[in-house]
């Protein structure tokens, strides 16, 4: 969602296949990554972070191509999800920092105009999370309960 960049593409796409790749030589079944999925979540464990967990220390590359289920649609199976999606959270922690950070620098302009874009970047989130059931029609974001979110969850 960046709109001051309009060329170019620095990333790079994940291998279009079906099932787990063929190098991929497991001892577990999917039940037990999808075991080992909501025991990471219970630890306290993100959604972004029980990926690398499983790609550095399991040598899985994707739940997806395992399982056959997303991993934050296991979390939710589970219900070991979080109560608001992850990079809305991580946006939230953001703006968190940065009204700190204008606390004790009030004449840092270029920093009141990033909380700015990042604030209306969320309200956007939101109203997209909202749409499509994620959060429910009456959530509202608040600074105040972004702090109150962010201390509790991170």
């Amino acid at each position: 969602m960046n709109k001051k960049r309009d060329k170019g593409q620095s990333h790079s796409t994940r291998p279009a296949r079906a099932g787990p790749p063929k190098w991929l030589k497991l001892d577990m079944s999917p039940n037990d990554v999808e075991l080992l999925v909501v025991e990471l979540a219970k630890k306290g464990y993100t959604p972004s972070m029980i990926g690398i967990i499983l790609r550095d220390q399991y040598g899985i590359p994707l739940v997806k191509q395992v399982t056959g289920k997303k991993l934050v649609k296991i979390l939710e199976k589970h219900g070991a999800n979080l109560p608001i999606p992850e990079d809305l959270l991580f946006l939230m922690k953001k703006a968190v920092n940065l009204r700190r950070h204008l606390e004790e620098h009030p004449k840092d302009y270029h920093a009141k105009k990033g909380l700015m874009d990042l604030e209306s970047k969320i309200h956007r989130l939101v109203k997209y999370y909202k749409r499509i059931g994620r959060l429910p029609p009456d959530w509202k974001y608040t600074p105040e309960q972004a702090r109150l979110i962010v201390s509790s969850y991170i």
